[in-house]
């Protein structure tokens, strides 16, 4: 049992990016996407070899995009840090990524912004499923069907920017 895809969309994904300036449906699509694929939608949290949370990133790779990626843009940074818990972040800054979905959908957007991913304009799921293969870290933990199962509740569901 994961969690309910619209409202993954609907109360976290889409506040999370329009919080950083980022929503589009694409953006929103492709980090629902990626949701399915890497962790079945929340059925698996705390996958330590592959990962942790709703998007299984794992510690390298969230260490790596605030080195390489947040810290150049403080901007950026200080409203994904503003996302983290006050206290528990500093001490152990991975548990974010399974108990802060805000704050995991933040770093997994910053993963694809850090590795150069571009959205397309009007972009399908299929164009979406091949960024995900691309430019998301360890993407063999999922399926191509199951990124694209993201979509068929989500078709009617997106509104206008």
């Amino acid at each position: 049992m994961g969690i309910c895809a619209e409202e993954l969309a609907e109360y976290v994904i889409r506040p999370t990016l329009e919080y950083l300036g980022a929503w589009s449906a694409d953006s929103e699509m492709l980090l629902l996407g990626t949701a399915a694929a890497q962790s079945g939608m929340g059925y698996h949290l705390c996958k330590t070899s592959s990962g942790r949370g709703i998007y299984a990133i794992n510690s390298e790779c969230h260490r790596r995009v605030w080195d390489e990626y947040l810290a150049y843009r403080p901007d950026v940074a200080s409203r994904v840090r503003g996302l983290a818990s006050q206290h528990e972040f500093l001490v152990h800054p991975d548990f974010e990524l399974s108990t802060n979905l805000a704050y995991a959908t933040a770093i997994a957007w910053a993963i694809y912004r850090w590795r150069g991913a571009k959205l397309p304009s009007g972009g399908n799921p299929r164009q979406l499923e091949r960024l995900w293969k691309r430019f998301f870290p360890h993407p063999r933990s999922g399926t191509r069907n199951q990124f694209l199962s993201a979509w068929p509740a989500r078709q009617s569901g997106l509104r206008a920017a």
